[in-house]
């Protein structure tokens, strides 16, 4: 399956321009989809440097995408063809009803899997004590 994921408001909090704070089980979830073999594109706003840094941000934290801002690697889009991504899913904060959070993204794409949700990176203390009650 291919999977458009966007940036800010999905992967992290929204802070634009800056790189808001990760949203929890965001990484967790889009690696476990990445191990199923699906294809994520990042599919965001955001050009040039900000691009570059949310792409860098991704990879350190375990994330390298099929492509960013086109349907598959290399791809050069005409400026006056649509920049639109083909893809089966798409992951955004702006669909109706707003960002579910990736914990019921999990539950939609992989209900086989719904009680085994990825262990989120310990985030200290509060983390530690109240584990899955923090969703």
């Amino acid at each position: 399956m291919i999977i458009a994921v966007d940036f800010d408001g999905t992967v992290v909090e929204d802070a634009y321009p800056k790189i808001g704070k990760e949203q929890i089980f965001a990484f967790e979830t889009l690696k476990a989809l990445h191990k199923d073999r699906h294809k994520l594109i990042l599919w965001t706003c955001r050009r040039g440097k900000s691009l570059e840094e949310a792409v860098e941000f991704c990879r350190n934290n375990g994330i390298e995408f099929y492509a960013v801002n086109s349907n598959y690697p290399g791809e050069v889009l005409d400026p006056e063809d649509s920049p639109k991504i083909v893809a089966d899913i798409y992951i955004d904060d702006r669909n109706l009803g707003g960002f579910p959070g990736w914990s019921e993204v999990w539950r939609v794409l992989k209900p086989e899997d719904e009680l085994r949700m990825p262990e989120p990176k310990s985030k200290g203390l509060l983390s530690k004590i109240f584990g899955s009650f923090m969703l």
